[in-house]
């Protein structure tokens, strides 16, 4: 009985952060299907963060937004969002965890390709407003090769097919007790 409880915990201790980590990763979830734009702000009222959000009022860049596929994360005073709505705490610990971003006083800005190639367009604390048309100019530079990565498509499950004339099957005998 101890084996067995040792073996368990063992395979749980093992196991157990790998299934953790995949569960909430934010940036994982766009992989293939759109260009997640990070930017990580002491606070929010960053001039590139608040800059960043007046730009994207205007419909012109919207759209620049929307025809890239970008996707824009803004973490401020560790508070995450996703397009303006709230992400769970959980989540913002992750994306920042995902980054794997040394600790640094200033905005950073990270494009992340659709292929998970991270590039970092800003990375500093001088305060100066980072113009929408360097972050769409970053992205037309993205290799051709990233350019046509799409998100895999679910396979569809064929639904069993029951016999008409089966009978259901005998219940089995309980197991028998294991002796230690």
């Amino acid at each position: 009985m101890l084996v067995r409880s040792l073996t368990l915990a063992t395979l749980l201790a093992v196991v157990g952060p790998l299934y953790a980590a995949d569960s909430d990763a934010p940036l994982a979830k766009e992989l293939g299907k759109a260009r997640p734009l990070v930017v990580i702000a002491p606070s929010s009222a960053d001039p590139t963060l608040r800059g960043l959000n007046q730009a994207l009022e205007d419909p012109a860049t919207k759209a620049g937004f929307a025809e890239r596929n970008l996707v824009l994360y803004s973490v401020a005073n560790m508070m995450g969002k996703r397009e303006d709505k709230n992400l769970e705490q959980q989540a913002t610990m992750a994306l920042i965890r995902e980054l794997k971003l040394g600790a640094s006083k200033g905005t950073k800005v990270i494009l992340v390709g659709k292929d998970g190639e991270r590039h970092i367009l800003k990375d500093d604390d001088s305060g100066e407003k980072l113009d929408p048309q360097v972050i769409f100019k970053a992205v037309d530079e993205l290799p051709a090769s990233e350019k046509a990565i799409t998100a895999p498509e679910p396979v569809a499950v064929a639904p069993e097919a029951k016999p008409k004339d089966s009978k259901p099957a005998k219940p089995a005998a309980p197991p028998k007790p294991l002796d230690d």
